[in-house]
């Protein structure tokens, strides 16, 4: 028998309190193990690629992926973040963010309530691996397993930026289609997998994508300085009894792969997977490896 493609749901809105709405959307039967899926800076839920959605739900999970507040469909906060107050914030200097880790996580958590999911298996990239980690040390009875993706303990001396990267990540995108995808292109050719390198046809098409379901630059700030401003989490992460799998590419530019080694040698048990020639991306070619270290942490569950 020919399988079927998993049902995937229409984008669909969470309300949150009363200012707050997250879109999301779910793929698979929701009898099966929820896993929620958390992306990383300026990225929408559509960079969980619809096709690895499906096969994560072909493997038995109930897939939940969503807009963060500030990205695609989600809510826009109304506060205005300087360049400045990022410059200052880098160099650790005291800032006042509009929000932090802590608020990102209540968002997920909020959005597994109006799913009615009283906990799931959890997996972000990058400041979604930040988002999960903030996640699992503030309700671990939520968060069946945890998978931490090219991401870091908020500790300044590990997972940090190659120098190279600052002037892009702040420099301006333009105000069109076209200087956004211009500006994409440019960054993911410094940050991408250069042992698996994407096709331009591919990174322009997801570039066009996420400019029409909405880009917010302003609000990618405010999510810059979310993660600025985070707290070192390595001390929390030793007293974590969920089951963690963290994976990092050997060749990450965004995120050192320091930060993944300090996760995984905070959290008791965990499971490391380094992956030579990755970047910060999720190239096609190594799907299988994601979606089984996924699957082989929420056996462990």
């Amino acid at each position: 028998m020919a399988q079927t493609t998993p049902q995937a749901s229409d984008e669909l809105l969470a309300p949150l309190g009363s200012s707050l709405e997250l879109c999301y959307q779910t793929f698979g039967d929701a009898s099966d193990e929820p896993l929620l899926l958390v992306m990383g800076l300026g990225g929408p839920m559509t960079w969980w690629p619809t096709a690895f959605c499906e096969q994560l739900a072909e493997r038995g999970f109930y897939v939940v992926r969503y807009d963060n507040r500030d990205t695609g469909r989600s809510t826009r906060i109304r506060q205005r973040v300087g360049r400045s107050a990022i410059v200052r914030a880098f160099l650790g200097l005291p800032v006042a963010a509009p929000y932090g880790m802590g608020d990102l996580a209540d968002d997920a958590f909020g959005l597994l309530d109006h799913l009615g999911l009283a906990s799931a298996h959890v997996a972000g990239i990058s400041m979604g691996g930040m988002i999960v980690q903030t996640m699992a040390l503030a309700h671990p009875e939520r968060v069946r397993s945890m998978t931490s993706i090219m991401s870091t303990t908020g500790r300044r001396t590990v997972g940090w930026q190659h120098p190279s990267l600052i002037p892009v990540l702040l420099g301006s995108a333009g105000p069109d289609e076209d200087g956004y995808v211009a500006n994409s292109l440019k960054v993911w050719r410094l940050i991408g997998s250069p042992g698996y390198p994407s096709p331009e046809e591919m990174l322009r098409a997801r570039a066009s994508e996420t400019y029409r379901r909405g880009v917010s630059a302003s609000g990618v700030l405010r999510q810059m300085l979310a993660v600025l401003t985070q707290p070192d989490r390595t001390e929390a992460l030793r007293s974590l009894r969920v089951p963690t799998t963290v994976v990092h590419g050997m060749a990450d530019k965004m995120v050192h792969v320091s930060g993944g080694r300090a996760t995984a040698a905070a959290v008791p048990g965990s499971e490391l997977v380094l992956i030579g020639g990755m970047g910060h991306d999720t190239p096609e070619e190594l799907w299988p490896r994601l979606i089984d270290a996924i699957r082989r942490n929420a056996d462990r569950a």
